[in-house]
């Protein structure tokens, strides 16, 4: 790609908001555009000092602190900054610069405008975006239609606008933090899977959060594709609809009626053809296809391209099955949304291990399906004490200082034939870097229990 910038930013300075991935990315784009880029981050130098080192690597400069900031913008004129999906525009880093009248934007909208040209199909909703994101990569690079899984999910997309590689079509997971910042992003195909309570200590109610996630259709234009799940409260969109759903009696262009999905009446494919045969990943795998039909695509190469893709570590995964009680790790479940999703799929009595930040959401409504599916719940992290006391009186309630532990005590609490199901239902940040680090402590910690049976 020949990267071309609406910006004019020859040898203007830009300040890029934090030091990792897609920070490094849109100031390697920023110095490609002719600017000189300046990298601010105000997070504990001891852990930031890997980040460091490759951005002096890079011959990019950088400052730590908030001090640093506001001492660099009275010190010199920045013409835009430029923050990373992860910073609140309000946050004392990011107005550091806008209470000086630098004009912000957002990592999303930074790299898109120059590669604005190639095709996006841009992914969100509270569950499911990677997973969909993942088939969606496949399909089209199996269809012959070359892509990058890029945006919140694999390369930062500021990463794939100057990496010089061509592409037919960008693949873009996208959160409702990116789209916060957003001022003219215009996906060709917007996909909208899910929506559902989250994020409540970045957003005072649900209703700030919806609106976040619904700026994605904000520039869209009537040649412009939309693909919902039918029934989202999402009012008249500018872009054409095509639809889809798994629930029954539920009108849209993508149905699953018994065991077979249907186009527009039409039978596509039976759920047997697909990779995933859960009920929400059938509901993933529809909106893939969805897309590959507005891209042109035959759904007859679509299937065939998607055939043998297995969803990533941490969504459902079966770890092990160690003296007839099978494990499963959904660390990637980190709202109540995917929290549900994973006890409905489970047919087995479940020893439930949840727990984590504390983000501000209401568990009670999950005391019926507690009732239904639970035998015995394990609590971890801030909202232990929290969860505990809620659901104490319909089933046992054991508390846990650490993942580990939460295993060794759900183990013994399940019986044979039970799953032990550790999906957290919250964030990790209270005890761990990210989902994936806390699903490999849960890993290792299952795969270190004695006599496993199958691995």
């Amino acid at each position: 790609m020949d990267p071309r910038s609406d910006y004019d930013l020859a040898n203007q300075h830009v300040a890029i908001l934090g030091a990792g991935r897609s920070g490094l990315g849109a100031a390697r784009l920023a110095r490609q555009l002719g600017a000189v880029p300046v990298i601010f981050d105000e997070g504990d130098p001891v852990k930031l000092q890997k980040a460091v080192q490759a951005i002096a690597d890079e011959g990019i400069e950088y400052r730590l602190g908030i001090e640093a900031a506001k001492t660099a913008v009275a010190e010199r004129p920045f013409r835009l900054v430029v923050t990373s999906p992860g910073l609140d525009a309000g946050w004392p880093l990011p107005k550091a610069f806008t209470d000086a009248g630098v004009p912000l934007v957002g990592e999303i909208e930074f790299a898109w405008r120059p590669i604005k040209e190639v095709p996006t199909v841009a992914i969100t909703g509270t569950n499911g975006k990677t997973t969909t994101t993942e088939l969606m990569e496949r399909m089209f690079n199996g269809c012959g239609h070359r892509t990058i899984a890029c945006g919140n999910y694999g390369h930062a997309l500021s990463e794939v606008a100057v990496s010089g590689e061509t592409y037919d079509l960008l693949t873009v997971e996208i959160s409702s933090f990116q789209l916060e910042t957003i001022t003219s992003f215009r996906p060709r195909v917007a996909v909208w899977l899910n929506f559902a309570p989250d994020h409540l200590d970045r957003y005072p109610d649900n209703e700030a959060y919806f609106a976040a996630k619904k700026r994605i259709f904000d520039y869209m234009t009537p040649n412009d594709v939309a693909i919902i799940r039918a029934g989202e409260p999402l009012g008249d969109l500018q872009p054409r609809v095509v639809t889809f759903t798994t629930e029954p009696e539920v009108e849209a262009d993508f149905m699953l009626y018994h065991d077979r999905i249907l186009f527009r009446g039409e039978k596509i494919a039976r759920v047997s053809d697909l990779p995933l045969h859960e009920r929400h990943n059938i509901e993933n795998q529809m909106a893939a296809l969805a897309a590959g039909w507005v891209m042109g695509l035959a759904f007859e190469d679509m299937l065939e391209a998607l055939s043998g893709y297995e969803p990533a570590r941490h969504r459902c995964e079966l770890v092990s099955v160690v003296n007839g009680r099978s494990y499963i790790n959904d660390s990637k479940a980190t709202n109540l949304h995917a929290l549900e999703t994973c006890l409905r799929s489970q047919d087995a009595p479940v020893v439930l291990i949840a727990g984590g930040k504390e983000k501000g959401l209401d568990y009670s409504p999950f005391r019926s399906l507690i009732t239904e599916k639970v035998t015995a719940l394990v609590t971890i992290g801030e909202i232990a004490d929290k969860l505990s006391a809620l659901f104490s009186d319909l089933v046992p309630c054991r508390q846990a200082p650490s993942v580990v532990a939460a295993v060794e005590i759900a183990t013994q609490l399940a019986a044979p034939r039970q799953s032990i199901v550790f999906s957290p239902g919250t964030s990790s940040f209270d005890m761990f870097s990210g989902y994936a680090e806390r699903g490999n402590v849960f890993r290792d910690a299952v795969l270190s229990l004695p006599t496993p049976i199958l691995n």
